[in-house]
């Protein structure tokens, strides 16, 4: 893995402002939120046995909520632009690379599905009905190419190490608790939530490498199969 926890305060102003900007473009709203919901679902069903154990219930929860679904990150957006100094003074360095981690992921992933809105609206085959598989596969293959997809598997994936290392040290959990109130005052709500419940979705799984793994194959696993352009792409399991 190539991403280094380098200068996470200037990863988290870019992404930021990367992300900010992606979100004024109103383009296809409709087709937008239907592309979201589709991809909740889907994910939902690849990963429905790890929502179903109770050890990896929360975990698969905060990921699909937090990182990869249709979540509305507006408030954390909107903190972002005018908080990124407070969190670099609060903050050990360690939760800010979490932190522009997931803006990155965030951003990134934004991006993608602009790109793939954009095809799904010019794909003449699709037309005005719902997006279907094989329509969501050409925009997939099309909106992306295969460097972008895995970059993005690879945030979700370190947004999970990081989290993992955090709950290594139980001073991290006390602090995030601590500024629990002075966070909501000072509009850093939506951050401190963030790393809040990652912390304890975390720290009850005992352990996330077995989780991370199985997450990472699947994905990896669908990205090639979506590529490879094979007709039941999310038939794979592994």
């Amino acid at each position: 893995m190539d991403i280094k926890p380098i200068d996470p305060a200037s990863r988290l102003s870019a992404a930021a402002a990367d992300v900010a900007g992606l979100r004024a473009l109103t383009e296809h709203p409709e087709r937008r939120a239907e592309l979201r919901a589709w991809q909740a679902a889907r994910l939902e069903r690849t990963h429905s046995d790890l929502l179903a154990s109770p050890r990896y219930r929360a975990a698969t929860r905060f990921f699909l909520d937090e990182l990869y679904g249709s979540k509305d990150f507006s408030q954390r957006d909107a903190e972002l632009a005018r908080v990124i100094p407070a969190l670099v003074k609060f903050l050990p360095n360690s939760a800010l690379v979490t932190i522009a981690d997931a803006v990155e992921l965030d951003a990134l992933s934004e991006r993608l599905d602009l790109c793939m809105v954009r095809v799904l609206q010019a794909d003449a085959q699709l037309g005005n009905r719902p997006i279907d598989t094989p329509a969501y596969a050409r925009a997939y293959c099309q909106a992306g190419a295969p460097a972008d997809r895995q970059r993005q598997i690879e945030l979700v994936e370190h947004v999970g190490r990081t989290l993992d290392g955090l709950v290594r040290h139980p001073m991290i959990g006390a602090l995030l608790k601590t500024m629990a109130r002075p966070a909501q005052l000072a509009g850093l709500g939506a951050m401190q939530d963030f790393l809040s419940r990652g912390f304890v979705v975390f720290r009850d799984m005992r352990g996330a490498d077995a989780f991370l793994r199985v997450l990472v194959e699947r994905e990896t696993q669908l990205m090639r199969s979506l590529y490879a352009g094979e007709p039941e792409p999310f038939t794979t399991s592994l």
